[in-house]
């Protein structure tokens, strides 16, 4: 027969690990499965908006077209956040007349880009401007890719930096956690 005060001191233990092994959980997954990330600037609006909180993962990533990652530029010394438009392989070609983006010469559908039908020259470097053709363009090379704000004419990207080593994305962003706009949780697309 057991006695009263061992059965509490069961269950004191019994909770003890559950506390401790939920804590272990959480701290794995959002090490290596799921980090938290928070938006700074206006350079993805209206996609995302300064103060958002966005869950990431790069468990079995591969890069593609449209995805909005998080990354680490050494070129910017900083975090950012941004669209991929093209991956390694593609050819990219910006039209500043028509505000036109084009990979591998087809114009690309981008209904989520905020802008007034123009791109700022400021964001751009003479460096891929091709004077024959009127427009800049870019090679990206093997393992690397090609990433642009939502906010075209206020953000720094690959127009002004170049592409963006693969090595150097932190994680895919797999949704709004808390928005800084009042929307709520979302996936972000």
């Amino acid at each position: 027969m057991r006695k009263t005060g061992s059965k509490s001191v069961d269950t004191l233990f019994d909770f003890a690990e559950t506390v401790v092994l939920s804590v272990f959980v959480v701290v794995f997954f959002f090490t290596f499965v799921f980090r938290i990330a928070n938006v700074e600037g206006q350079s993805m609006q209206d996609t995302l908006y300064e103060g958002d909180r966005l869950v990431i993962s790069h468990l079995l990533y591969t890069p593609k077209q449209n995805d909005i990652v998080v990354a680490d530029s050494q070129e910017l010394d900083t975090i950012i956040i941004k669209r991929i438009i093209a991956v390694s392989g593609q050819k990219v070609e910006i039209d500043c007349d028509n505000a036109e983006v084009r990979v591998d010469g087809k114009v690309i559908d981008e209904p989520y880009v905020k802008s007034d039908g123009s791109f700022d020259e400021n964001y751009f470097s003479e460096e891929y401007y091709n004077k024959d053709k009127n427009v800049y363009e870019y090679d990206v090379p093997e393992g690397y890719c090609f990433v642009m704000g939502d906010n075209r004419n206020h953000s720094t990207d690959s127009r002004v930096i170049g592409c963006l080593p693969e090595e150097d994305i932190i994680g895919r962003v797999m949704f709004r956690l808390m928005a800084g706009n009042d929307e709520g949780i979302g996936k972000v697309e």
